[in-house]
């Protein structure tokens, strides 16, 4: 049975990641930070107590600021495969803590190259290496951006993401070290974080529909992606280590589209009219903007043989649909509190 270690376990690409690999029946093992407070809702679905004999997945205490844990934590698990997803993904975040993040996106993924390379000497054991990279990292460039596309990042996660993937290129090429970058253009799903655009707008929009919410408050409504369906990306991890020799590929869907465009199809998902709803915000603005992605995904395609399966259109529903299940909730236990109050004043009358 193959053994993988995923860092980032806890966050979109990880759990979704975690459940390809547990279908293709890998013992998988993920790295979570240690908090006062649980942060694994993404992957409860498929945790079993680790006593149980059926038990695939195991969860691990490790960070990705400490070196020596890593390297341990490898000797412990001794992996086949290795998915490097840990970030500090926030683009805006970044620019208010760019040291975090180019500690934990660029130094941490320093840190465990180093960690594979030195467990992989004293064991003699080959380690397949997947290193998360990001479309942010071409930034100005010019579309449509492919592997031979230069870098121009614009925020400080962005350039983090290219320390990485240069640190992947030099442990490599150097020490003949089996570690694939995957340039991923933006993908969303049900499980993207809330404090990111695609997941505040279907948030919003499922909370107005049912009168929970007034107005959606954006910044750079001309923004163009490339956005794809999570799901599909994490099988395109998967396919770079199968391969014969490491490379980089871009994963995207080639094409793109506005984040107007985003916020008119969730808003006619449910029936509405976004211009009536939507308000600019100049504090959603970054110092530097990306204003067009635009991937090329014809290596994938070709080396890979993989495409993407879910269209923009259908990952706007999608999202749509699971929040205006979730506002539906909300809105359940509001009601109730409200008539349970309601209740008690009467009561008391």
């Amino acid at each position: 049975m193959k053994k993988a270690l995923i860092t980032g376990i806890t966050g979109q690409d990880g759990s979704y990641l975690a459940e390809f690999l547990l279908n293709k029946g890998y013992e998988v093992h993920g790295i979570i930070r240690r908090s006062s407070t649980f942060s694994t809702s993404r992957i409860d679905h498929l945790y079993r107590d680790p006593h149980d004999p059926e038990a695939r997945l195991f969860l691990h205490y490790g960070d990705m600021t400490d070196g020596i844990g890593l390297k341990r934590l490898l000797d412990k698990i001794q992996p086949d495969e290795v998915y490097n997803l840990a970030a500090q993904s926030h683009v805006k975040v970044s620019f208010e803590q760019p040291e975090y993040t180019a500690d934990i996106v660029a130094l941490g993924t320093l840190r465990l190259l180093e960690a594979v390379r030195l467990h992989m000497e004293e064991t003699e054991r080959e380690v397949r290496v997947y290193q998360a990279g990001s479309s942010e990292m071409f930034g100005s460039a010019p579309p449509p951006q492919s592997e031979s596309t230069p870098f121009h990042p614009r925020s400080p996660y962005a350039v983090s993401k290219v320390a990485a993937y240069w640190y992947a290129v030099n442990y490599r090429e150097a020490y003949g070290m089996f570690i694939a970058n995957g340039i991923l253009f933006n993908h969303e799903s049900e499980r993207r974080g809330e404090t990111f655009v695609t997941r505040k707008i279907t948030r919003a929009v499922g909370r107005i529909k049912l009168g929970l919410q007034r107005k959606l408050y954006l910044g750079n409504l001309e923004a163009r992606r490339d956005w794809g369906y999570a799901p599909d990306y994490v099988e395109a991890m998967w396919l770079m280590l199968q391969q014969d020799e490491p490379d980089d590929y871009v994963i995207a869907t080639g094409e793109s589209h506005s984040v107007r465009e985003f916020v008119e199809a969730a808003f006619a998902a449910v029936g509405l009219d976004w211009r009536d709803y939507v308000e600019i915000d100049p504090r959603y603005f970054r110092p530097a903007e990306v204003d067009f992605l635009l991937g090329d995904p014809r290596k994938a395609r070709e080396k890979l043989g993989w495409r993407p399966r879910v269209t923009f259109q259908e990952l706007v529903i999608r999202m749509v649909e699971h929040d205006l299940e979730l506002a539906r909730r909300e809105k359940t236990l509001l009601d109730a509190g409200h008539n349970i109050a309601l209740q008690g004043v009467m009561e008391r009358g």
